[in-house]
């Protein structure tokens, strides 16, 4: 089956020139460094979230299943829910301490 691309053409209407090639632009995802070497800072956050305290943790730096894998382990590990979202990990409730507890025993030495 053809795969209908046309979200990727929404800027060309029609050309007539038979070698024209669409451009696509794709971004490529940086490579996960090594866990000694990521700088995770985990926060607490309130604030636009209708009164539920969550945990985040940011600046993961990598792939985006890697971090997901991240966000399960934790998630996982505290037994409760969350999310992973624009390059940040979203644990539902007041984890603050276990989370940076987990990340320094999996290898996240520059945890704070």
């Amino acid at each position: 089956m053809k795969r209908n691309d046309w979200k990727d053409r929404l800027n060309v209407v029609y050309s007539t020139n038979p070698d024209f090639n669409y451009e696509n632009i794709e971004e490529e995802e940086a490579e996960t460094l090594p866990k000694n070497q990521q700088k995770l800072r985990v926060s607490m956050e309130k604030k636009g979230r209708g009164g539920k305290t969550v945990t985040l943790v940011k600046g993961f730096i990598g792939k985006e299943d890697d971090l997901k894998d991240l966000g399960k382990l934790l998630k996982t590990k505290c037994g409760v829910g969350g999310s992973v979202k624009e390059d940040e990990i979203i644990i539902q409730g007041d984890f603050k301490q276990r989370i940076t507890e987990l990340l320094k025993t999996e290898g996240y030495t520059q945890t704070k």
